[in-house]
C-alpha cells in the first residue's frame, strides 16, 4: 500500500504548528461571573498528515490540567477529523469538520460527555479560527434550548514561536 499524499487540507493545518500562549474566557453558568484561563500549547506535526497539539493550564475552578489534540484530514470522508481528551475528565471527543470557503474558520463537530455530570452525552462544536499567521481562536459552542449554537468558552492563541 503506498503512503497518502498531503492535501491542501494537509497544508492548511500546517499553520497551527509551533508554541502558543493561550488566554480565555468559559461561561460558568447563569449568574456566574465568565472565568479566566491562561496556558500553553506545543503543535507539532505527526508526519506530514497530523497535527498534534498538546496543551496545560488553569482549569476553571481550580487546578491545572493537561489536554491533548489531534487533527488531519480523512481524503475518503472529505472532512477534517481528530480527537480532545484532557486529564480533567475520562471521556473523550472526536471530530469532524469542515472549512469554510475563505479558509479562515474550521468548524469540528463532535459529541461528548455532557458537562450536565449525569452520565449522556452532548452536541458540540469546536470552532478554530485564523486570526493572522500568529493568532487564532478556539471557540467551544453547544445547542441552547432554542437550537441556537452558545458559546460557552472562548481561547485565544498567539504564537511565541514557529
Amino acid at each position: 500500500m503506498e503512503a497518502a499524499k498531503p492535501t491542501p487540507e494537509h497544508e492548511w493545518l500546517k499553520q497551527l504548528l509551533g508554541d502558543w500562549t493561550m488566554t480565555g474566557e468559559c461561561d460558568m453558568g447563569p449568574g456566574m461571573p465568565q472565568a479566566k484561563t491562561t496556558g500553553t500549547e506545543h503543535a507539532r506535526a505527526l508526519g506530514e498528515l497530523f497535527v498534534v497539539g498538546e496543551g496545560t493550564g488553569e482549569i476553571p475552578g481550580g487546578g491545572s490540567g493537561t489536554m491533548l489534540m489531534t487533527l488531519g484530514y480523512d481524503d475518503a470522508k472529505k472532512k477534517f477529523v481528530g480527537s480532545w481528551a484532557g486529564s480533567m475528565m475520562t471521556g473523550m471527543f472526536f471530530y469532524e469538520g469542515e472549512l469554510d470557503a475563505a479558509k479562515k474558520v474550521l468548524t469540528l463537530n463532535t459529541q461528548g460527555p455532557s458537562f450536565k455530570g449525569d452520565g449522556t452525552t452532548a452536541r458540540y462544536q469546536d470552532v478554530i479560527t485564523i486570526i493572522s499567521p500568529d493568532e487564532r481562536t478556539l471557540h467551544s459552542q453547544t445547542p441552547g434550548p432554542d437550537g441556537q449554537w452558545k458559546r460557552f468558552m472562548t481561547a485565544t492563541y498567539k504564537r511565541v514561536k514557529k
